[in-house]
């Protein structure tokens, strides 16, 4: 796999959106399985990424991980601090990890994720990861750009109040309480059942998986319980839902961006200008 053309790639689609979505239009993708990775800082999410890509290495699959980091302040780029927690898998000819910088989203990952999602099923990976900063109640971009979220809580983090909020805890479809050997971790597998009671439904009922990150122990049960929720998105006509979902969140963004760059070249635009302009650009672009 020419690594080097994907990171020319990825740097395009950060740098210039519009002509790498056009070099991504003639690119072939592959069905890969597209996992999202949330919770709470401090909660162990890039450990736990560590994990699922040994757990996805161990029987062949190649990984793509997209490791979302807070931006700095002086530069905009990423701290990479996720990358370094995953530092064992950087020889690894399978693996492809790319830290990107959250640039100011409040959903805990950025725009260019959609279309680098893309480029990695381009390129013809298995599994893509998605490790979002850590996020809170309201942070839920992740659920757009994924098949299936893996919500990463920890006892003695104060998530156990979280029990109690909507919001990020309705797009989970895989639960995990990491950390689990801590003091605080049942009684936060409890409040999550206790959670899941409530708002029961027919369909995917979310497992919960307990997980020590930094040991491994857990891990195996969390690839398990992610291939029993691709299999049931597939067997339930779900999966197609889903990318529909994905591909309207997309284009939401698309235009968001164009609109805002719009107003900041020309802040004196009255509102059918603005539209006009609008769609004089889409005109353009299709």
């Amino acid at each position: 796999m020419n690594y080097r053309e994907l990171s020319k790639l990825i740097s395009l689609i950060e740098n210039d959106p519009l002509e790498g979505r056009s070099r991504l239009r003639n690119l072939k993708k592959k069905d890969s399985m597209v996992i999202g990775i949330t919770g709470s800082p401090g909660a162990g999410k890039s450990t736990l990424v560590d994990g699922l890509m040994d757990c996805y290495r161990r029987v062949g699959k190649t990984v793509g991980v997209i490791a979302v980091d807070p931006s700095s302040p002086f530069s905009g780029g990423a701290f990479l601090g996720d990358r370094i927690r995953m530092k064992r898998h950087f020889t690894d000819d399978g693996v492809f990890i790319r830290s990107m910088a959250s640039r100011g989203s409040l959903g805990g990952v950025n725009d260019a994720v959609f279309d680098v999602v893309e480029a990695y099923k381009a390129f013809g990976f298995d599994v893509v990861l998605i490790e979002t900063v850590g996020a809170g109640q309201t942070e839920i971009e992740v659920a757009y750009v994924s098949q299936t979220v893996v919500l990463v809580l920890s006892p003695g983090s104060g998530d156990d109040v979280q029990m109690l909020k909507a919001g990020i805890m309705e797009i989970a479809d895989v639960f995990v309480v990491n950390k689990s050997d801590q003091p605080g971790a049942d009684a936060l597998v409890l409040s999550i059942k206790a959670m899941l009671e409530i708002s029961k439904d027919e369909g995917w009922i979310p497992p919960i998986v307990q997980t020590v990150a930094t040991t491994g122990k857990g891990i195996q049960d969390l690839c398990q319980s992610i291939y029993e929720h691709q299999k049931y998105l597939v067997s339930s006509g779900k999966m197609t839902d889903r990318v529909i979902r994905s591909e309207k969140k997309h284009a939401e963004h698309v235009l968001m961006n164009m609109v805002r760059e719009i107003i900041e070249k020309s802040p004196c635009m009255r509102f059918e200008e603005i539209l006009d302009d609008v769609i004089k650009n889409l005109c353009e672009r299709s």
